[in-house]
């Protein structure tokens, strides 16, 4: 009976892990390219919206389907959906570059602020 519920449980944790490791082939791409920061924020942003794109009509294409929108209606609606559900998870998964170069750093207190008062600043004037 042990045996059983070993088989059981070791069959239970392979097809959650199979499950997992789909979902987290961006991640381990990542890993293997050694992406850290920045860049590793820039990869997961795009091999994710291309693993989404591969994998056919997002949530909120359904949505807007149901809804029945068209033209500017459904290109407005599907832009902020896809923006609220990218942002959410990006925002909690990866730390700003600045606050990353910060913790490299060592910096804390008043020069920790300092610090990620300017680098915020350039990093919104290059995005411009």
């Amino acid at each position: 009976m042990k045996k059983f519920f070993s088989l059981l449980t070791l069959g239970f944790a392979l097809t959650l892990g199979s499950a997992y490791a789909a979902d987290s082939s961006c991640d381990t791409k990542a890993a293997d390219k050694k992406l850290s920061g920045a860049a590793k924020t820039s990869f997961l942003k795009k091999c994710n919206t291309d693993t989404a794109a591969a994998a056919g009509p997002s949530a909120c294409d359904t949505k807007a389907t149901e809804k029945k929108l068209a033209g500017a209606a459904k290109t407005s609606f599907l832009k902020k959906c896809n923006k609220d559900a990218g942002a959410a998870p990006m925002a909690a998964a990866a730390p700003s570059a600045c606050a990353t170069t910060a913790a490299e750093k060592k910096l804390a207190g008043a020069a920790k602020t300092s610090f990620m008062k300017k680098c915020d600043a350039d990093a919104k004037a290059a995005k411009k």
